[in-house]
């Protein structure tokens, strides 16, 4: 008997976190549960110790993967996010995390010695560390190398959402909202105009008036200014050197509290 997609889909991301645990992590990560979300502006999080079993023998770490992006992003991308998070668990249970959801020198250089080189930006040149960070795969390295043995192993992620988002590319080149380098907003595995023809995946909307002003906002100092609407990513703040975003896009940051889930920000 078939398997349902639900099954299908949670399967292959089974298996990629096993995969990637015995070629990254030497098999020492104690396995999580999988949930997909669409938390805003996020390609996914780890939150340790997120489920309790009803009977109270046993706890698990989530780690949670935003579906809406799926068919904006290649399968590598997802997958980098995925191992991404996995560092987050490795260092939960292995190593010395900071408070407040920072990104610290052990984090960052975990993520280098497995292939994902940390970045603010999400391009080179970036910082290693931060309160908000993401990362760009290196060519040739642990993961990139792994990830190709995967995917040409056979299907994965062979479900996407229909109801699609893309990556706001302001936020994306001031936060890099996931485990991912910047990301860009088609992706070439998938036929985004096919997919719109047939009814699969709904059209963008139609343009907003011009002559409605919109509120932009600085991430660093939160300085408000009001223009048209497309100037997201477009005016630059002066004193902070960061450019404004529209208020939804800016990446939520995470609170001092331990329980907090990390976020692939």
């Amino acid at each position: 008997m078939a398997g349902t997609a639900s099954q299908l889909l949670y399967d292959e991301i089974e298996a990629a976190y096993d995969w990637f645990n015995e070629r990254l992590y030497d098999g020492k990560l104690p396995g999580c549960i999988f949930t997909l979300q669409r938390k805003a502006n996020t390609f996914g999080y780890y939150s340790e110790s997120r489920f309790l079993r009803r009977n109270g023998t046993g706890k698990s770490d989530e780690i949670a993967l935003n579906c809406a992006y799926f068919a904006h992003r290649s399968i590598k991308k997802t997958l980098s996010t995925l191992v991404h998070e996995q560092v987050h668990q490795w260092q939960a249970h292995f190593g010395k995390r900071s408070r407040g959801g920072y990104h610290n020198a052990e984090w960052a250089d975990k993520m280098e010695s497995i292939g994902l080189m940390p970045s603010d930006t999400g391009e080179p040149g970036g910082r290693r560390c931060g309160q908000q960070m993401t990362h760009y795969i290196i060519e040739g390295g642990p993961f990139d190398l792994a990830c190709d043995e995967l995917i040409e192993s056979g299907a994965m992620l062979s479900w996407i959402d229909v109801v699609t988002q893309r990556v706001p590319m302001s936020a994306t080149q001031l936060f890099g909202p996931g485990g991912e380098p910047v990301p860009q907003p088609e992706d070439p595995t998938i036929d985004i105009p096919a997919l719109t023809t047939a009814g699969l995946i709904q059209p963008s909307s139609r343009p907003e008036d011009p002559k409605n002003k919109r509120k932009y906002t600085c991430p660093s100092c939160h300085l408000n200014v009001w223009g048209k609407p497309g100037l997201s990513g477009k005016l630059q703040c002066v004193e902070c050197e960061v450019r404004f975003v529209e208020p939804t896009e800016l990446v939520e940051v995470t609170l001092d509290d331990d329980d907090q889930p990390d976020a692939d920000d």
